[in-house]
């Protein structure tokens, strides 16, 4: 059974102009030779990812999507030397071959990199893939476990301290994703002003380590192994990472968490198979991460409720780009009621919260 990842047809209003993009690439990337074939990632939110074949060779290419943009999002140059830095020291981030701001031949710079061939677990495994209770705990020990390492990775000797500034980052993390908000809410959007209100009187002072993040680590970002599904050997789309505080990017993550005991509001905002039995619970995989790191995590609410109010500014910004008619992607058509669901699983840690 083929369990692999694979492109499909472009989306109309994202084709690339291909005479362009085989003359940079065969002009930068040496060896080249063949006819090139374009197909699109079906995946993502965000930036714009194809799968580009030259005769026997695969690359993936990298760029932004069409319509606005969040200011601040969408630097392809930054991401592709965020990932020239972090590929010889965590070789899970795929090596970055070419990066170029010609806008004469797509409009907008863009980056090529290598393809990383594999699973890539989404609301569901794939056909062909099932994991038993241990298979799936497994699976979840290692994912936790790679999220470390990255943690762990010294950002200084490759040469990324100037990437973000730790000093005051939850800080502004939380205004700065307040902001967005604010920008993007659409007449239909929730209101969301005491949630931010309650980040702000309760955030932490700064991480005492801080670390290089990914900021949008989780399970459809990550490749699987085909041959050992339980095995990561990618993870992909760098474009938030930063030098920030760890603990923010654990809530980031465990914000998409959804477990079996959740309630049904929660359930239907789940997007990835963090619910199959034998998955560890938020719980444990905080537990897991405090024994790896050694750090006493008592306040985890703050982390988790900022984890699930940034998902839902995500959301927003997506939903506003097609509110707009900037995307004509369908999926975007009715997602707007993940930022009401995200409101009120944020409202549901506050209420509970001991904080």
């Amino acid at each position: 059974m083929d369990v692999i990842d694979r492109p499909t047809n472009v989306r109309q209003g994202e084709e690339l102009d291909l005479k362009g993009v085989e003359v940079f690439l065969k002009d930068t990337i040496p060896g080249l030779s063949g006819d090139l074939v374009v197909e699109q990632f079906p995946s993502g939110f965000s930036n714009l990812t194809y799968l580009i074949r030259v005769g026997d060779t695969e690359l993936v290419l990298r760029r932004p999507p069409f319509g606005r943009k969040a200011k601040s999002a969408h630097d392809m140059g930054r991401e592709y030397r965020v990932m020239s830095a972090v590929n010889p020291v965590f070789h899970y981030c795929p090596k970055p071959l070419a990066y170029t701001e010609d806008e004469s031949i797509m409009g907008c710079p863009f980056y090529v990199m290598e393809r990383i061939k594999g699973i890539i677990p989404r609301k569901r495994f794939p056909k062909g893939m099932e994991l038993g209770p241990d298979e799936m705990r497994k699976l979840c020990e290692n994912l936790l476990d790679v999220h470390y390492e990255l943690h762990s990775v010294d950002y200084r000797k490759i040469g990324l301290e100037g990437l973000g500034k730790p000093e005051g980052y939850v800080k502004r993390q939380v205004e700065g994703w307040s902001d967005r908000y604010r920008a993007a809410r659409t007449p239909d959007a929730p209101e969301l002003e005491n949630i931010m209100a309650w980040l702000r009187d309760k955030m932490p002072p700064d991480h005492p380590r801080p670390a290089l993040i990914h900021n949008d680590y989780k399970f459809d970002n990550v490749v699987l192994d085909p041959d050992n599904p339980l095995k990561i050997i990618g993870v992909l789309d760098w474009e938030m990472a930063t030098i920030g505080d760890p603990l923010m990017d654990l809530g980031s993550s465990l914000g998409y968490w959804m477990q079996a005991d959740d309630p049904q509001e929660a359930q239907m905002m789940g997007m990835l198979p963090t619910n199959l039995p034998g998955a560890l619970t938020r719980v444990e995989m905080v537990q897991r991460y405090a024994e790896k790191s050694g750090v006493t995590i008592d306040n985890f609410d703050f982390y988790l409720c900022f984890g699930i109010f940034r998902i839902g500014v995500i959301i927003q910004q997506i939903y506003y780009r097609y509110y707009h008619g900037q995307t004509k992607d369908e999926r975007f058509s009715a997602i707007i009621f993940g930022v009401h669901i995200a409101g009120q699983i944020a409202q549901g840690i506050i209420r509970e919260s001991s904080l």
